[in-house]
This record gives structure tokens, C-alpha cells and sequence, in this order.
């Protein structure tokens, strides 16, 4: 069974021509920093792949089965679409992995919670 997380923006106004380079860069710069060759990253969807007409932008990440792998893709991806939501002004953003809403801070961007404490700990070992 495979666990995905999901993204989408949607806002009355198409995204502009500078709107759409700034998500092709971000797009481009997130997925050359990927740590993991053999996992999905950020996979922003075709406009054809869109189901409602007011998105700007949609996309799905499945999760990586290895579960040491788990939070630092679920990292990587919230730090994307975060760098993506502040690119886009105005749009109104869902990310959620399967039926549990990611929440937005201001401050952090889109962060599980928990998820930076369970980073540290690892790192700090036992």
C-alpha cells in the first residue's frame, strides 16, 4: 500500500509568465537537491492533469516505502511546495498526506508537527 502527499493551489487568476518561470526554477532547483535518486520527489502534475479549473498548480509525492526515508522526503517536499506558496500570492493551498491537512505556519511554511524535534532526535542518536 503506498501513502502519498498531495499539493494544490487554486486562485481566479492564472499564473503570470514570471509566476510560471519561478515555479519551473523552483521546481528545477528543489528536484537537483534531492537526496534520494530512487524516490519520488516533487511531481508538479501537467495543466491537463489539473481536476479543477482554477488550479495553478498540483502535484503528488508518493512516499518511499524504506522507513528511513519517510521524513527527510516528507521534508524535502513540504520545503518545496512552502517555497512554492510563497512565490504565489493570493492562491489558496491544500497539502495533505492522504486524508490529514499539513498545516501552514507563517513562519516555518508547511511543517508536520513534531516532525523538526524528530529530526533533531535522530541526529542526536539514542
Amino acid at each position: 500500500m503506498s501513502i502519498s502527499l498531495y499539493y494544490r493551489a487554486s486562485r481566479a487568476v492564472p499564473l503570470t509568465e514570471a509566476e510560471t518561470a519561478a515555479v519551473e526554477r523552483i521546481a528545477a532547483a528543489r528536484m537537483s537537491s534531492f537526496p534520494y535518486q530512487d524516490e519520488e520527489d516533487l511531481c508538479l502534475y501537467d495543466r491537463g492533469d489539473w481536476s479543477e479549473p482554477d488550479e495553478i498548480v498540483a502535484g503528488s509525492t508518493k512516499l518511499p516505502l524504506i522507513e528511513s526515508r519517510v521524513l527527510p522526503v516528507i521534508g524535502h517536499v513540504l520545503d518545496s511546495v512552502t517555497e512554492l506558496r510563497r512565490a504565489l500570492p493570493g492562491a489558496e493551498w491544500h497539502v495533505h498526506i492522504e486524508d490529514v491537512e499539513i498545516p501552514w505556519d507563517e513562519d516555518e511554511g508547511y511543517v508536520l508537527p513534531g516532525m523538526l524535534e524528530d529530526a533533531v532526535s535522530e541526529l542526536d542518536g539514542p
